[in-house]
C-alpha cells in the first residue's frame, strides 16, 4: 500500500543529523527523498564510527552505523554543486521537487542560485525548510549550532544530571542528540503542514527552524515551571520536578523506575510496601504535599526497595497497578517481549548485506502504513536513474559529467 506521502518529492541538501532525520520521516511516509551528497565524500556521517556495517562474509563494508540510523528510504545522487553545472542540475531537481530541506549556514545556499529567494519565483509551490543552530535572524544567527551546543545553550543541561552536591553530580547531556532529533521532527511536521496549506492556497513557504528555537519550545513543563513559578529549575537526577515519588530507585539487586502519577495510586505503593498509614498523613497524602515534603519521603521509600529484589518488587507493583519499569540497557531492550512484538527491529537488504538490522519507523497507520522500501543508500547509488530518468539526461552526459568530476556515480 502506499504511503501517505506518496507522489510527494522531496530533495533533501542536509546533513548529519536534523536535517537527514527529517527527510528520512518523511521517505517513511511515503515520500521520494533524493538526497545530494558530495562527491568522494558524501554525508559526514557516513564517516562517523565505529561501529560499520560488516557484509556477509564479516568484513567491513565503510558504511557507519550512524549514517545507517537516518537514511532509509532514500536516493543518494552526488554532484558537486560548486560548480556551475552542478548548480544547474541540482537546480532543476528542486524544481520538480515539492520540499527542500538544507542545513546550511544562514545564506550559504545563495552563492550557488539555491536558496528560496532564488527558486520561488520559478517554482512559486516549493515548501523550502532551513535548519540552522539559531535560525535566519538574530545576534547568533551566523553562528554555526550543534547538538551539545544547543542542550547546553537552550537549559537542558542545567535541569539534566544529578545536583552538584552529590557524587557524580554536575550538568550532563543526553544520551542521544536531542536537540538535533527534536529539530528534525519539527521540520517533518512543518513540512507536513506547509504542504496542507499548499493544496489550500496553491502557495508554498520557507520555514525557518532553529535547533535553539527547538531546544527551548520543548523544555514544556520545566520551561512554564519557570516562567510561572519564577523559580529556576535545578538538576534532580531521574526525579520529576512536578511529581512524587516519580525517579529511580535502587533495590537489592539494581534498579527501578517508580513512576507513581496520581494520589490513588500511591495509596496502592502505600499499601504494598507495609505503610497504608502514609496515604493519611497529611504530609504525603497528596501530590502537592509529597512535592513539598519529598526530602522527608524518599529516604523511607529507598529504604524498603532496597532491600527488595528488582524482579519481584516489579511483579508485586504491575500486580498493584503502580507504575513501574526496570531500566534496560539496549541489549535488554531489543529482546524485550513487547518490543519484539510491535517489531521495531527491522532488517531490510543493504548491497553489502542480506539483513541490515534497523529501528523501525514507530507511527501506525490503519490505512497507508509505512514502508520499507530501501536500505540506506551507497554514495551516488542512484545518481545516473535520477538524472536520467528526471532530468533526462543520456549516458553520454551522464558519463561526461563524471569524467568532469561533477558527478559521482556507483558503477
Amino acid at each position: 500500500m502506499n504511503g501517505p506521502l506518496t507522489g510527494i518529492r522531496v530533495l533533501e541538501l542536509s546533513r548529519i543529523l536534523a536535517g537527514p532525520w527529517a527527510g528520512q520521516l518523511l521517505a517513511d511516509f511515503g515520500a521520494d527523498v533524493i538526497k545530494i551528497e558530495r562527491p568522494g565524500q558524501g554525508d559526514d556521517t557516513r564517516s562517523w564510527g565505529p561501529p560499520f556495517l560488516n557484509d556477509d562474509q564479516g568484513r567491513t563494508t565503510g558504511e557507519s552505523a550512524y549514517f545507517l540510523s537516518t537514511n532509509r528510504n532514500k536516493r543518494s545522487v552526488a554532484i558537486d554543486f560548486s560548480t556551475p553545472e552542478g548548480q544547474r542540475l541540482v537546480r532543476e531537481l528542486a524544481l520538480k521537487s515539492d520540499v527542500l530541506i538544507e542545513n546550511f549556514k544562514v545564506g550559504g545556499l545563495a552563492r550557488y542560485g539555491l536558496d528560496y529567494a532564488s527558486l520561488k519565483n520559478d517554482h512559486p509551490g516549493l515548501v523550502y525548510c532551513s535548519i540552522t543552530g539559531f535560525g535566519q535572524t538574530g545576534p547568533y544567527a551566523s553562528h554555526a549550532g550543534y547538538d551539545a551546543a544547543i542542550q547546553a545553550m537552550g537549559g537542558l543541561m542545567s535541569i539534566t544530571g544529578l545536583p552538584d552536591d552529590q557524587p557524580g553530580g554536575g550538568p550532563q547531556k543526553v544520551g542521544v542528540a536531542v536537540a538535533d532529533l527534536m529539530a528534525g521532527m519539527y521540520a517533518a511536521n512543518a513540512i507536513q503542514a506547509a504542504l496542507i496549506h499548499r493544496q489550500m492556497s496553491g502557495h508554498g513557504q520557507y520555514i525557518d527552524l532553529a535547533l535553539l528555537d527547538s531546544q527551548v519550545a520543548w523544555l514544556a513543563n520545566q520551561a512554564a515551571n519557570y516562567l510561572i513559578g519564577d523559580r529556576v529549575p535545578g538538576r534532580q537526577g531521574s526525579a520529576h520536578p512536578n511529581i512524587v515519588p516519580y525517579q529511580a530507585f535502587a533495590t537489592a539487586d539494581g534498579h527501578l523506575m517508580l513512576a507513581v502519577g496520581n494520589d490513588r495510586q500511591f495509596q496502592r505503593f502505600a499499601m504494598l510496601v507495609g505503610h497504608p498509614e502514609w496515604s493519611e498523613d497529611e504530609r504525603f497524602a497528596t501530590n502537592d504535599a509529597r512535592v513539598r515534603h519529598r526530602a522527608t519521603l524518599l529516604p523511607l521509600i529507598s529504604d524498603i526497595v532496597a532491600t527488595r529484589s528488582t524482579e519481584d518488587l516489579l511483579n508485586e507493583l504491575r500486580q498493584a497497578e503502580v507504575p513501574a519499569a526496570p531500566i534496560n540497557d539496549l541489549k535488554t531492550v531489543f529482546e524485550d517481549p513487547q518490543v519484539h512484538h510491535r517489531e521495531l527491529r527491522r532488517a531490510l537488504a543493504h548491497p553489502n548485506c542480506r539483513h541490515l538490522p534497523t529501528v523501525a519507523n514507530p507511527v501506525r497507520f490503519s490505512q497507508t502504513p509505512v514502508s520499507y522500501r530501501r536500505a540506506p543508500p551507497l554514495l551516488g547509488a542512484d545518481t545516473c536513474s535520477v538524472l536520467g530518468e528526471e532530468l533526462g539526461l543520456d549516458p553520454a552526459d551522464i558519463e561526461r559529467l563524471f569524467e568532469q568530476g561533477i558527478i559521482e556515480v556507483r558503477k
